[in-house]
């Protein structure tokens, strides 16, 4: 498969491929929302009461918000998580799993994306899918949110999920995971729905490609765009919430941009811009970012031994 390595490009605006990527995604969402029996709006709050609760604005019909996943909504990503329940279901082998444990432990210390641990990342989940059934994963997605993912999710963020669903506001999650598992997390969570990354399947059966592109960077801006089109939305009156400079195209064509869990270059871009600020890792102030090094190099051994005695034990 072709390599993604320029689709990454911190200065790339919004390609061809980024426009068709957020369009299938958008077009998933909607209809995996429109298939879903949950999907209505709670009661509006009776009083606003505070000065801050203007927003979100109860009531606002166009109005929405829009919450990146990875390290936003749930420690880690949802990728690697996903990896992770497969190799347990011997979709693939140790190998494979030292690589997603590597790979997820410099996610959690860095705190910010790497482009070519993302795009290793979908080539093998392509690749060890390919020729399964999208029924089969959807029914181990759940069960891999209940076993890996369901004790991550940042109680923070959830609550700031739930301040737009109280306000009677759709809320959507916007990933680079397979639009699947973020529809599963999604449902789990009471949001709308999700916009995630659109694998081509022929028949019920994935083909080992992907519709467009990555929904990563312009994508997701491009996605966003598309569905707020769909839902009549005013994205001068929507939210955003990502933890990543990666997301600042997102962030920025919303009117109310907010910065969680920041990496470094989303902090200053924030505020640079007056952005609001939201962090919820323990014992990590949202002005400092990053770890030594030393420390780093220590927490990734420690990270692959763990893959090691886990695939031990289970042998």
């Amino acid at each position: 498969m072709a390599a993604l390595g320029w689709l990454l490009s911190r200065k790339r605006s919004a390609t061809a491929r980024s426009v068709l990527a957020g369009e299938a995604s958008a077009e998933a969402a909607r209809k995996s929302a429109q298939e879903s029996d949950e999907a209505s709006a709670p009661p509006e709050p009776e009083t606003p009461a505070q000065p801050e609760p203007e927003f979100p604005v109860a009531g606002d019909e166009k109005a929405a918000a829009f919450f990146d996943l990875d390290n936003t909504v749930m420690q880690g990503a949802a990728m690697f998580h996903f990896g992770r329940g497969l190799y347990k279901r011997h979709f693939f082998g140790k190998r494979d799993l030292l690589r997603f444990a590597w790979q997820q432990a410099y996610f959690r210390l860095a705190g910010m994306e790497d482009p070519e641990h993302i795009q290793d990342a979908r080539d093998s989940v392509l690749s060890i899918v390919k020729g399964h059934r999208v029924s089969e994963l959807m029914t181990i997605g759940e069960e891999i949110y209940d076993e890996y993912m369901a004790e991550r999710i940042w109680p923070g963020t959830r609550a700031l999920a739930q301040a737009h669903l109280d306000a009677g506001q759709k809320v959507w999650l916007v990933t680079a995971a397979p639009v699947e598992t973020a529809t599963i997390i999604a449902r789990r969570l009471g949001l709308t729905g999700a916009l995630g990354t659109v694998a081509e399947s022929v028949g019920g059966v994935y083909t080992g490609k992907l519709v467009g592109e990555l929904l990563h960077g312009p994508a997701k801006a491009e996605a966003v765009r598309a569905l707020a089109t769909a839902e009549g939305l005013d994205l001068s009156r929507c939210a955003a919430y990502s933890d990543s400079h990666n997301d600042i195209p997102m962030l920025s064509i919303v009117g109310h941009p907010y910065a969680v869990n920041p990496d470094g270059r989303l902090h200053k871009h924030a505020r640079e811009h007056g952005w609001r600020l939201r962090d919820y890792r323990t014992g990590r102030k949202a002005a400092k970012i990053g770890i030594p090094a030393a420390a780093a190099v220590g927490a990734l051994a420690g990270g692959a031994a763990a893959a090691v005695a886990l695939h031990r034990r289970r042998r």
